[in-house]
């Protein structure tokens, strides 16, 4: 198989480092970037030909050029970009403070855009080049206490669709991979909780606080076997639009898509009776 350039954010921990990993194993060409670069410093060193390292701050103006730059001046090109830098946040929407929520938009929604417009340019030269946004199954369904991590990863679902359909006739693919649980350091140093807690959602929101307690560095999920699949679907000739990963997100898929049908069915009778009546 031909090898791949590939440009991936956030590789300094988690999916991002199993996938940085595993890229640069097979003998790929890799410019990782994380914001800082010294949590790189051993992936260069044992793969010094094939992995270049650049800071990458998604909310800041120009790193990402500078790492397309990087990918082209050195390697020639760019066939994979991987917006993977991500956060979360729990908290009941009356929790959240704007302080609190604004930069999980700013990361996860406004960084990915700006990541993936500067790197656009070089994808359209490589026919068969692959854009990979990570989502989760937390942009397939809303769930009480996860309401604005929810509204950042529908927004990449809903980017990313349009995305495919615009490169679609240049050859370029888009996923969206929507893992669920994996034992990463996600639920740990990357998810800030609301400061405020407000009882009346002691029932509802809260139980997004104690699962975090419960299960960080519990995770049923195996990064490198969500790597592996996530590699495969990049090399397959048709790669799917959307990729959940792990039973859990199976689940909320097949849960959101069975009360989504159910609505539509109830409903539909009177809700498609809205054009003005035709006059004979």
């Amino acid at each position: 198989m031909q090898k791949k350039t590939w440009l991936i954010t956030g590789c300094s921990a988690g999916l991002g480092r199993a996938l940085a990993e595993a890229v640069a194993a097979r003998g790929d060409r890799l410019v990782a970037t994380a914001r800082s670069v010294a949590a790189l410093d051993d992936l260069r060193q044992r793969y010094p030909e094939t992995v270049q390292v650049v800071a990458l701050d998604v909310t800041r103006p120009g790193d990402a050029a500078q790492a397309v730059a990087l990918a082209e001046r050195t390697f020639g090109g760019l066939d994979v970009l991987v917006n993977n830098a991500g956060v979360g946040f729990i908290g009941a929407i009356e929790e959240g403070e704007p302080h609190e929520y604004r930069p999980v938009f700013e990361i996860n929604v406004f960084g990915l855009i700006e990541t993936t417009r500067a790197a656009l340019p070089a994808l359209r030269q490589r026919p068969g080049a692959r854009i990979v946004n990570l989502s989760s199954g937390a942009g397939i369904a809303g769930s009480a206490g996860s309401g604005f991590y929810n509204a950042t990863n529908f927004a990449v679902e809903g980017l990313s669709e349009a995305l495919a359909e615009e490169l679609a006739p240049l050859g370029v693919k888009v996923l969206i991979v929507e893992p669920g649980p994996f034992r990463t350091e996600f639920l740990g140093r990357s998810m800030a909780t609301a400061a405020r807690r407000i009882d009346a959602y002691a029932q509802t929101a809260h139980a997004r606080r104690d699962y975090r307690e419960r299960n960080d560095g519990r995770q049923a999920g195996d990064p490198a076997k969500a790597v592996a699949v996530m590699l495969q679907a990049v090399d397959a000739d048709n790669p799917p639009l959307h990729l959940p990963l792990g039973p859990a997100a199976h689940r909320t898929a097949a849960r959101k898509l069975k009360a989504f049908r159910a609505d539509i069915a109830a409903w539909r009778d009177l809700s498609i009776a809205t054009d003005f009546t035709q006059q004979d």
